[in-house]
């Protein structure tokens, strides 16, 4: 059973910028020391190595430079932004069944550079699971999520100033976080709702950040964990998510739309847990464009199907709300990689040790995409 056998006792962070000139690759290594020094370890400790499979810096490119021994457990973790706590899961697995003693999992990405965007490959002939949505406009993932998000308002009557909400908490949050990229940049609700289309009914406040940087994070077992110079953060619970005849972003063909992977994700992880919705202290809840906070927030039963735009309208998403979300700023005012930076927050929120700290947090779940095949985490201090 995986149930809270390992601790996340080390974090790792690079600076973060539009533009930083060190490497993919060197940013990777910077941000795996400074996690691999945070908990105490040394590189030659490290025998399990799990990232995303749209990473590109090779495990054995970073083992040889850092200096690591030999390794025991490799693992890569599908669907880009679906993919963050799969990778932490899967090396907590591998933790946990004894296949491996310390292991690190990391995202480095230079997004800034337009050739790195996931649509700079577009070709003008379309052959695989694209070829059902990329004919008809849909080139983006915004353009994927802007549909959904339409059936959204025609179903629940969500109204672009309750969605502004998500964009005007995270934007709070970054405020009080030194390190968020719109940091001293705040956001009001005439300039949310001025703001130019993305794609409609998505403006420019509901999409991420282009950023570079690198996250790491160091796994142990909990026994382990115990020793180490940071307070542990225990992994409670893990799940993945795919719905049957799921199609990436595209899933309009289905019975339900909007009955996304993470019912299924949130469904088992919840059964795994002794830790339910309501028992949530923080949520890191993944936001590469602002209705997946929504959607997940449904899914993951804070609320009832059609009641998250009104959730978050009435405040409950920011300091002293029901329920704390991206408290960094998250993808949308902090930093995108892929969601790696909830992560480090969720840690840093249970250490007591987060710009932003929610006094007495002890439990976060950290989700990764909604409309991808994704995986979520329940963290516990």
């Amino acid at each position: 059973m995986l149930k809270d056998r390992t601790a996340i006792v080390g974090i790792g962070e690079t600076p973060f910028s539009k533009h930083l000139e060190a490497s993919e690759f060197q940013l990777a290594c910077r941000a795996i020391k400074a996690a691999l020094d945070d908990a105490g370890i040394p590189p030659s400790e490290v025998d399990a190595l799990s990232c995303y499979t749209y990473e590109e810096t090779p495990e054995f490119e970073i083992a040889r430079s850092l200096g690591m021994g030999d390794v025991h457990y490799l693992s890569q973790s599908p669907h880009g932004g679906g993919a963050g706590c799969g990778a932490v899961g899967h090396l907590a697995l591998a933790i946990a069944a004894g296949i491996a003693n310390v292991g690190v999992v990391w995202r480095s990405r230079k997004r800034g550079a337009r050739s790195k965007r996931l649509w700079a490959g577009v070709q003008s002939t379309v052959t695989d699971h694209w070829k059902w949505s990329r004919p008809q406009g849909l080139l983006r993932p915004v353009d994927e999520v802007a549909v959904l998000t339409r059936r959204y308002m025609h179903e629940y009557g969500l109204t672009r100033a309750q969605l502004a909400e998500v964009a005007l908490s995270m934007r709070a949050y970054a405020q009080g976080n030194p390190r968020a990229l719109m940091g001293g940049r705040a956001l009001s609700l005439d300039e949310y709702l001025g703001a130019r289309m993305i794609s409609d009914p998505l403006c420019l406040y509901d999409n991420c950040l282009e950023s570079d940087g690198a996250i790491a994070l160091v796994l142990v077992r909990a026994d382990r964990a115990a020793d180490g110079p940071q307070p542990p953060v225990h992994i409670h619970a893990f799940s993945q998510g795919m719905k049957a005849q799921h199609q990436l972003m595209t899933d309009y063909h289905s019975a339900d739309p909007l009955r996304s992977s993470s019912w299924s994700c949130a469904a088992n992880l919840w059964r795994q847990s002794d830790i339910g919705p309501g028992d949530i202290d923080v949520a890191q809840l993944y936001d590469a464009f602002a209705p997946l906070v929504l959607f997940s927030l449904e899914a993951y039963g804070f609320c009832e199907r059609g009641e998250a735009g009104d959730l978050a309208a009435r405040g409950e998403l920011r300091p002293g709300g029901s329920l704390p979300v991206n408290t960094s700023g998250g993808s949308l005012s902090e930093v995108y990689l892929h969601g790696m930076n909830l992560m480090t927050e969720a840690v840093k929120q249970l250490r007591g040790s987060a710009h932003t700290q929610i006094a007495g947090a002890k439990t976060c779940l950290v989700t990764s995409c909604d409309t991808t095949p994704n995986g979520a985490l329940i963290l516990r201090n």
